[in-house]
């Protein structure tokens, strides 16, 4: 039997893809006219605190989900539910239609190929995966991984452990006053001639810069190197092209694109992937077992160890259909222009002070600050009051912040479902935290 997954998970549109909000709308008359008017697609904005609804902006942190995502993995469990790649009854060949569906639509998604396409955990797993795999191979004594400052403790720590276990040296990209990175510093480092590995992010999680990756992955190549990317902040909020790009490996996380938490996504260079061993050793990733030794599986099944995350899958694959029926462009113009009215309205309170480049359009959608006389996590525990979430801290990213001189800063990250009114929320409780501090 040859199970159809179309028939089993149809893409489900968004119920409303309005270019702008019709007039009337008195409510968002303070902000731009935006482009997607999505709200209603996602069950918890309908929520409220203290009778204030909920202006959700962590978006950075994690997304909420639409009720197509939802939907779709709770009909895996309620109609198609069974281990994958073992069974040959009927369910079982639904199971696997679903779950290698979805990887065909994740991977279409960025221009991959799903046999390049492996399923983890998080972007974090993807990551170590990298560094396990790749890296205990490939780095040596007296080589050298780089990575930029901006980096999450994901993109800094594998590379710790690993130069400290193969006698090699971690060096640092700077980040300038603009809170960007310079590509002749790179041609720098890359003409010393020992660097094994560039790792950098495409869009910093603190910053919101946005990295030049395909210059920077054309250069790296060209010196000899390998570049892995960390996408978990910049594909679920615009046009990402991993072909294109041009890295070696290429890594984002579902949950930040509106799917599930609990799946990660890593592509690679087929050629790069078949060289590796294993990560983790078990079920489905084997060819072959014996007493003494084993062979491994096909790409990319030989580093998908175990049951593998199902559901997720099913679940993240619903997601990029959500965002592919939106159009990742105009996800990207929606975003774009929240965050330009986000920077414009805070500075209009005083004291605030904004890090990373000043103009939207090179920056993700999202903005980390500090205010004068005010802890970061005060001004988000007085922004929930108020039902706005925005996170406060170091982000993941100590050492960065020793870098801006600050302990921690509060963030403020937008989503497809956000509206100017989010902000105007945002803003009008960050003006009454300052008067309870009596500032």
């Amino acid at each position: 039997m040859v199970v159809d997954t179309k028939s089993i998970y149809t893409p489900t549109p968004p119920t409303d893809q309005h270019t702008g909000f019709e007039s009337g709308r008195s409510d968002l008359t303070s902000g731009p006219e935006v482009r997607l008017d999505v709200r209603g697609d996602f069950p918890i904005l309908a929520r409220e605190f203290d009778g204030k609804a909920l202006a959700y902006l962590d978006s950075g942190a994690t997304s909420q989900k639409p009720v197509a995502v939802i939907e779709a993995m709770d009909r895996y469990y309620r109609e198609h539910n069974a281990n994958v790649h073992r069974g040959v009854y009927a369910l079982a060949q639904e199971a696997d239609a679903a779950y290698d569906g979805a990887r065909t639509r994740v991977a279409s998604f960025v221009g991959g190929e799903p046999k390049t396409t492996i399923f983890t955990k998080n972007v974090t797993e993807a990551i170590n995966l990298v560094a396990y795999a790749w890296g205990r191979t490939n780095v040596g004594p007296g080589e050298a991984v780089l990575t930029t400052q901006m980096e999450h403790h994901a993109n800094i720590v594998p590379w710790q452990q690993l130069c400290k276990e193969r006698g090699a040296k971690l060096r640092y990209l700077e980040v300038d006053e603009r809170g960007e990175l310079s590509l002749e510093q790179l041609d720098r480092e890359l003409e010393r001639g020992d660097v094994k590995l560039v790792a950098f992010t495409h869009v910093s999680n603190v910053l919101g810069t946005i990295v030049p990756v395909a210059e920077m992955t054309a250069r790296i190549r060209a010196a000899g190197a390998t570049s892995l990317v960390d996408g978990a902040q910049a594909v679920p909020h615009m046009p990402v092209d991993a072909q294109a790009i041009g890295a070696d490996f290429y890594a984002w996380t579902g949950h930040k694109a509106l799917g599930p938490t609990g799946i990660g996504v890593l592509h690679g260079r087929a050629e790069i992937l078949e060289q590796m061993e294993p990560f983790l050793t078990g079920g489905d990733m084997i060819a072959s077992v014996s007493f003494e030794s084993a062979t491994w599986n096909e790409l990319p099944y030989k580093f998908e160890a175990g049951t593998p995350p199902i559901a997720e899958a099913v679940g993240l694959g619903a997601a990029v259909n959500y965002l592919s029926a939106l159009g990742m462009e105009r996800v990207r113009a929606h975003e774009q222009e929240l965050t330009g009215y986000m920077l414009r309205r805070l500075a209009e309170v005083p004291g605030l002070r904004v890090v990373g480049p000043p103009e939207p359009e090179n920056r993700g959608g999202l903005a980390s600050f500090t205010i004068e006389g005010m802890h970061a996590h005060d001004i988000a525990e007085l922004a929930g009051r108020g039902g706005v979430c925005i996170r406060a801290g170091h982000h993941c990213a100590q050492p960065l912040m020793r870098c801006l001189g600050v302990s921690a800063t509060a963030r403020a990250s937008v989503g497809v479902y956000n509206e100017p009114r989010d902000i105007d929320a945002l803003v009008e409780a960050l003006l009454e935290g300052r008067r309870v501090f009596g500032l």
